[in-house]
């Protein structure tokens, strides 16, 4: 088996349908179903079973799909190592990035660091904070950037640091959020668990939630059309100049900070490509740029 016949296994396994398998492997149908049924000659097993619902693996095909994983993780760390022994800035950085350094930070960094070393490719996952730090924990990817506080015991470098921020269209009086209606969107539980602290502190009455959405960028966009109020990080609001926006503070005084992090394992500084990526990170200026 070579690497595509895991990676076949992997993304049928995922999708549960061969010609969404074929489409993600930019492959054919036929020769999808093909090769399927060579492996299951090399194993002398059946790997799934075909219905009208998709496909469904067999306990065999199960505990292939799990090695796929793990086989094509050691497939991509054996192709760094040998060009790392080169020397040199070559070859796939695999990133974990929280959905919000995705989308207002990444790009641009990317950008700029392969015009430094254009033989670099990029493997990005995204999600929320907690789920990158499952990522990088497991040794899934190189380095993670994370928001919040979390447990980890590796290298960490704090990269910026932001405030917590009522958002409005109009001029807002505090005191009466409870009757205002807000926008919410789904973020990760540690920034929910500080918000919902704050307001704990301060009001008897829940928020007035009537408008949901899936992220933070459409949460603003709904602020800037006058549909509500949201609690937003402030650098989410730094494009935009006609808001009303208020720090919120803790009754002790201390505003409420969240904090970005990069995280990384010591050992992963002997690739090239990884500590290249991390001195690059170091010595630019994340909090203004773009």
């Amino acid at each position: 088996m070579d690497e595509r016949d895991w990676m076949i296994l992997q993304t049928l396994y995922h999708k549960k349908n061969i010609t969404k398998a074929a489409q993600h492997l930019f492959i054919s149908q036929p020769a999808l179903t093909n090769r399927l049924q060579q492996l299951e000659k090399v194993f002398g097993v059946q790997i799934v079973n075909r219905g009208r619902r998709g496909v469904q693996f067999t306990p065999q095909g199960e505990y292939l799909a799990g090695c796929a994983e793990d086989m094509i993780l050691t497939i991509q760390k054996m192709k760094e190592n040998v060009l790392n022994m080169e020397g040199n800035v070559a070859g796939t950085i695999r990133l974990g990035v929280s959905n919000f350094f995705t989308d207002y930070k990444l790009p641009n960094l990317l950008k700029l660091f392969k015009e430094q070393y254009p033989k670099i490719e990029f493997k990005v996952t995204t999600g929320f904070s907690s789920h990158v730090t499952q990522l990088i924990t497991n040794q899934n990817v190189h380095i993670g950037f994370v928001k919040g506080d979390y447990n980890w015991k590796g290298q960490k470098r704090l990269l910026f640091e932001e405030n917590i921020c009522i958002a409005s269209k109009e001029e807002i009086d505090i005191r009466n959020l409870p009757q205002q209606p807000r926008i919410d969107y789904h973020t990760d539980s540690q920034l929910k668990a500080s918000i919902d602290g704050w307001w704990s502190e301060n009001f008897t009455a829940p928020p007035l939630v009537n408008i949901e959405v899936d992220k933070a960028d459409t949460c603003k966009k709904m602020v800037l059309n006058g549909l509500g109020y949201a609690i937003l990080p402030s650098m989410i609001l730094n494009d935009v100049e006609d808001l009303y926006k208020i720090m919120i503070k803790m009754k002790n005084g201390k505003p409420i900070i969240r904090k970005t992090w990069m995280f990384y394992h010591e050992d992963a500084l002997k690739l090239s490509i990884v500590k290249a990526f991390i001195d690059f990170i170091e010595n630019t200026d994340l909090e203004n740029s773009v």
